[in-house]
Parts: structure tokens; sequence; C-alpha cells
């Protein structure tokens, strides 16, 4: 039997991260829960015509508009008199959230609208041909951040899209990895405890697009997360309130198990440039477990 709200038998690639973060989301977030969804992978291997994995309420918005229609369906559950006893979700890949979606969401947070937005962090625009987005890290060979003789991959930093959720004065942004299933849940719990517009941001990797052997998912999201490269962080009303601290390992360990990245591993100067990253993020969080 079938309890998951998010149902088997979509299309998703094997071991595909994002697939497994849905339906952690939904499961912890309950049946009375509607979803506006943007174009993307999670909207196409879910919902194909006339199928569809979702056991809740669930839209499909354009690839730029999530969080404006979700702002649309949390009003007139308002007016309704119902918005109490539902809740609302809205969701993106990386690429419709900190691109083509961030003036829609910018406009959500800033309004005050009581909604969860979930980005799902794939780190590439994977469905339309793993094509860079703002969220790519530094360095990664994507086919628009193609690494040569004369590059070595995406010349820019992801993104902080945390930051910038926290920026607009919101009561609560939180990261997340599908490699830490409870942390996961219990944030989205966390989450839609709160009143006001709530952020988070979960790590999925994507065997196609990294490169990985798909038995890997949770092998390399937890890599991610324990060197230091992706903090699993919580903000409320502003303030950093919780990290999750760690015995960090080489930056070099995540990378060597990641196509993505192959074209690094002869390049010392490479590593080193992304390790001094995961050390930043070390220092500024305070990850690193006290002995």
């Amino acid at each position: 039997m079938n309890n998951h709200l998010f149902s088997a038998g979509h299309t998703a690639c094997s071991g595909c991260g994002q697939s497994l973060a849905a339906r952690l989301v939904i499961d912890a977030a309950g049946k009375n829960t509607m979803v506006v969804n943007n174009t993307g992978c999670l909207e196409v291997f879910s919902t194909k015509y006339p199928e569809s994995a979702w056991e809740i309420p669930w839209v499909h918005s354009l690839f730029e508009n999530a969080a404006a229609v979700a702002s649309g369906v949390e009003s007139a559950l308002k007016y309704l008199g119902t918005k109490d006893t539902i809740n609302v979700i809205a969701q993106g890949g990386d690429g419709s959230t900190a691109d083509i979606g961030l003036q829609a969401l910018s406009g959500m947070l800033e309004r005050g609208h009581d909604i969860l937005y979930v980005c799902y962090d794939n780190e590439a625009y994977m469905n339309t041909g793993v094509q860079r987005s703002g969220l790519t890290p530094f360095e990664t060979n994507t086919t628009t951040s193609p690494a040569g003789l004369k590059s070595v991959g995406n010349m820019r930093p992801k993104k902080p899209m945390p930051e910038i959720a926290m920026a607009h004065g919101i009561p609560y942004v939180a990261t997340a990895s599908v490699g830490f299933p409870q942390d996961l849940q219990r944030k989205v719990k966390k989450a839609l405890s709160i009143k006001g517009p709530k952020y988070m941001q979960i790590h999925v990797p994507c065997p196609l697009g990294w490169r990985h052997p798909s038995a890997m998912t949770f092998d390399v999201a937890k890599l991610a997360v324990e060197c230091g490269l992706y903090p699993l962080i919580e903000y409320e009303s502003s303030k950093l309130s919780a990290v999750r601290q760690i015995q960090p390992k080489p930056v070099e360990e995540y990378l060597k198990v990641q196509g993505r990245f192959k074209h690094l591993l002869n390049n010392p100067e490479a590593i080193k440039q992304i390790q001094d990253i995961a050390d930043s993020n070390i220092l500024k969080y305070n990850l690193k477990v006290q002995a």
C-alpha cells in the first residue's frame, strides 16, 4: 500500500535526488497542502499527461511564476476563510528560483504571503540540457560553462539565495539536503508552523547532470555537507539560529566522484580555490565540531 503523498511510478531518472526530496517535503507537509510548481524536471517527470504522482492539489505554473500563482492561491484561501487549515507550498528548481523566477519570488516574500517556497537545488538547468544557472557552483563543467584549454568551467560563484531571501526580513530561511532526510523534514514542519513567507533550499544531486552513479545520490549529498560546500543552516527573524556542525572532509572527496568536476582533478590550484570556498563557509557559520 502506498502511503506517500508523492507516489511511485513517475518517470524521474534512477537515483534522482529531486524526486526523493519532493516525497520528503510533501510527506512532512501532510495532506492538507496545496502545491504550485514551476516548469522544470519535477513538473515534467511527475505529471506526464494523463498521469500525476501527486496525491494532493497541485498546480503547474510557468517557469517564472510559481511564487506569484501561489500568492493568488493563498489570497483566495484567506478570502474563503480556509487558509489556517491548508498549507501552501510554491516550488521550483534552481533556475526557476534564482534566475527566471527571482522577481516573482521577491514579490511573494516582500508582500508577506503565508507560503513556504521550496527550491530544489540541483545546480543547473537539468531538464533542458545541463546549462549553468545562478546556483551552479564555481568551476563546474556544464554545457554553457564548458571546461577546456582556457577554462575550468563556470566562472561565477553560487548566488547566495538564502541571504537574498533573508534580506526581505522574512521569519524563516533554511537550507537542507536530501542526504539528511530527518533534518529536511524537521525543517519543513518547522517552516509550516510559522506564519508568513518562508524560504527553504534543498540540495538534490542529479546523477545525469552531475555524472555520478545513481546509487551514490545519498553519499554525494552527504559529502557536499560534510566538506563544507553546502552548509545546513537556519535563520529565524534574520538571525542565525542553528547549524549542522561537521568534521570537515577535503573537498576533493566530493569532487572526485562527479564527472562534472573531472577536469579539476589534476589541477591543484583549482581544487584549492574550491577548498577556500568550503573553508570560508566553515568559518562563517562555525561549522566545525569543537574538540
